[in-house]
């Protein structure tokens, strides 16, 4: 059985993790976390994408989007105002995995809206790290739910 090929595309400020706000997104670099992931699932192909830049991550979306065999989300801030993003989630056959590491519903009223969660086949919030873990699990099932 060919390995899952799993793309993690993080947005923006998440190239901060590890400096960014302890208190919220804690002490761990991503991709410190991400060798970690890597060790984890042997049985994925897993890759990895951050960009502060909206439009970058709308190519990686539409390059890997009919290639892939799931993607795992963080928009960071894009999440909240982002309907391109939202429309290359729903234009794309890969499903998507958005993830937040804080629990956005705790925080300002604004984070409180996803234009991407309708486009999705799941949505984490607020477990941290461990959040990209569930999604990649998800993804890698053997029956994924035809949500869509």
């Amino acid at each position: 059985m060919a390995k899952k090929k799993i793309l993690i595309i993080n947005g923006p400020n998440l190239n901060l993790l590890g400096k960014r706000e302890p208190s919220i997104y804690g002490t761990r670099s991503f991709e410190a976390y991400f060798a970690l992931l890597k060790e984890q699932f042997p049985k994925s192909k897993l890759s990895y994408f951050q960009s502060n830049h909206e439009g970058e991550i709308l190519d990686r979306l539409h390059k890997v989007g009919f290639s892939h065999d799931g993607i795992v989300l963080n928009g960071g801030g894009f999440t909240h105002t982002s309907i391109a993003i939202a429309d290359a989630i729903a234009a794309i056959t890969t499903p998507v995995v958005e993830v937040h590491i804080s629990n956005v519903y705790a925080r300002e009223n604004f984070r409180h809206h996803s234009y991407f969660s309708k486009n999705c086949a799941g949505v984490i919030v607020g477990l941290g790290l461990r959040g990209y873990e569930m999604a990649i699990r998800f993804l890698g099932s053997s029956e994924l739910p035809k949500v869509f």
